[in-house]
């Protein structure tokens, strides 16, 4: 059965629904920024490492990515309401069973399953909006979306701080037990039913060779560098991957209707949403991995105390959001991207910088122009995303968009872990700050590579979206331009 959403009332769509469905997005925000604060206790806790846990956050990203593709088949097969509240109750499983982990293969395999739920929930929620909410107020929705979404990682630092510091890491995760249960009684009382396809085959084979692949590539690159797992076991997990994504290729041009279309890269605007974003991911993902750590192992801050100075970044971003609607419309995508996108690489090259002499202050400055900058890049790529894809493509492109985005976030805390894994083992010692250093700056690179995407990209591309070629030419109207107060 198809359902509508009839958006007669513009607060209803532009506000309620997108604050609803925040729920999902904040708890993942909260539960990745409160983790990221919290490594050191947790790896003291269940005699392993830091470096290590990493494989505690690419699980999690691996699952993600693993189980995004179904989302959309999901939605559209059970109603993406009931996916929805299903989601939240698996997410809500995982973190319990974080809680009550007592070893690092325990605490993998929990995230594992967060993440599983994970998967469900922030696609799902996109997928809502990009068919319940008129193009030309794209930015704005996406703009509400994300403003509760980003009050996780402003509370996530200092309360996961707090908790490991004062109380016990496990608390950490039994944060996510109220805000799930108000999340699932929210979507029960007020969201209405959303416009659905008919879901058509699911493609079982590209379901299992695109996560064979997704798995083996971040996880054997994650295992490669540790020295606690044989060196062999990574590069057979490399290379299954790998050969897995081959014949996944090979599968999705054969079959009518794959898991992950391909074909969606033929989008030109699309691409370089895909590649660039992906690309300006990966440093994205390192950042909170290599700030906490680096706070607390390099310059011995508390978990709380390096918190209270990261959470800066949350507050940039969320200032950035109630401009963003006039931002795009005023500048254009392309401008707007590029010029977000090289500050943002430029505070992660700065950070490659920030010494024991350095005041702090200086470090306050970079989280928050780099919140800030990378808030509204983000805003801008959704949107962008999905300006020139048709209502029937909206599923696929909306799986295939958070496939990758997880891929990279995951990419780049590997990368990252790499990076300190070799310098410690070439240099034969423990963690040293010209270590975070190297990594900053290496993630920083891969960051600023992406600019070449949208560097390519047209002034015009995706104005009727952001209204800027209506605002240029005189023509723009009110209901179409200003579409947030």
């Amino acid at each position: 059965m198809t359902h509508r959403v009839h958006p007669a009332n513009g607060a209803n769509v532009n506000r309620i629904i997108p604050l609803i469905l925040a729920v999902a997005l904040f708890m993942e925000q909260l539960d990745s920024t409160v983790i990221a604060t919290a490594l050191p206790a947790i790896a003291a806790d269940i005699g392993t490492s830091p470096i290590a846990l990493k494989l505690a956050l690419t699980s999690y990203y691996v699952a993600l990515a693993v189980f995004i593709p179904i989302s959309g088949w999901m939605a559209d097969r059970f109603g993406a309401k009931q996916v929805f509240v299903a989601a939240i109750a698996v997410f809500m499983v995982g973190s319990v069973a974080c809680a009550f982990a007592g070893s690092l293969g325990g605490f993998v395999a929990s995230r594992f399953l967060q993440g599983m739920g994970g998967a469900m929930m922030t696609p799902v929620a996109r997928l809502v909006l990009v068919r319940g909410v008129p193009r030309e107020d794209l930015v704005s929705a996406m703009a509400w979306l994300t403003i509760p979404a980003l009050i996780g990682p402003l509370a996530g630092p200092p309360i996961g701080g707090f908790i490991a510091t004062y109380f016990s890491w496990h608390w950490i995760f039994l944060v996510n037990i109220p805000i799930g249960i108000a999340g699932i009684a929210a979507t029960l009382r007020f969201l209405p039913p959303i416009a659905s396809e008919p879901p058509g085959r699911l493609d079982i084979a590209g379901f299992f060779l695109a996560g064979i692949a997704a798995a083996g590539l971040i996880f054997g690159f994650s295992v490669v560098s540790l020295p606690a797992l044989p060196f062999e076991a990574g590069v057979a997990a490399m290379v299954i991957g790998f050969v897995s994504l081959l014949l996944y290729i090979r599968h999705a041009r054969r079959v009518a209707e794959p898991l992950l279309a391909l074909s969606l890269m033929q989008n030109r605007v699309f691409a370089a949403t895909i590649i660039g974003g992906s690309l300006f991911r990966v440093g994205i993902g390192a950042m909170p991995f290599l700030t906490a750590l680096m706070l607390q192992l390099s310059f011995g801050l508390t978990p709380f105390e390096s918190g209270m100075v990261t959470f800066i970044g949350a507050v940039g971003a969320i200032s950035m959001k109630f401009f963003a609607k006039s931002t795009f419309a005023r500048h254009g995508f392309r401008t707007v991207l590029l010029a977000t996108g090289f500050v943002s690489g430029a505070t992660l090259l700065a950070m490659a910088g920030f010494g024991n002499t350095t005041p702090f202050v200086f470090l306050y400055v970079l989280l928050l122009a780099g919140g800030f900058s990378r808030s509204l890049f983000f805003t801008g790529l959704n949107a962008l995303s999905f300006s020139s894809i048709s209502a029937r493509e909206a599923a696929q492109a909306t799986a295939f968009s958070a496939v990758m985005q997880q891929l990279s976030i995951a990419a780049g805390v590997a990368i990252a872990g790499a990076v300190l894994e070799a310098a410690t083992h070439l240099q034969g010692r423990d963690l040293a700050l010209v270590d975070f250093h190297i990594a900053f700056a290496v993630v920083a690179i891969i960051n600023l590579a992406g600019m070449w995407w949208f560097w390519k990209l047209k002034p015009t591309d995706g104005a009727d979206t952001s209204g800027h070629r209506l605002a240029s030419s005189g023509q723009a109207d009110t209901g179409t331009i200003i579409a947030v107060k």
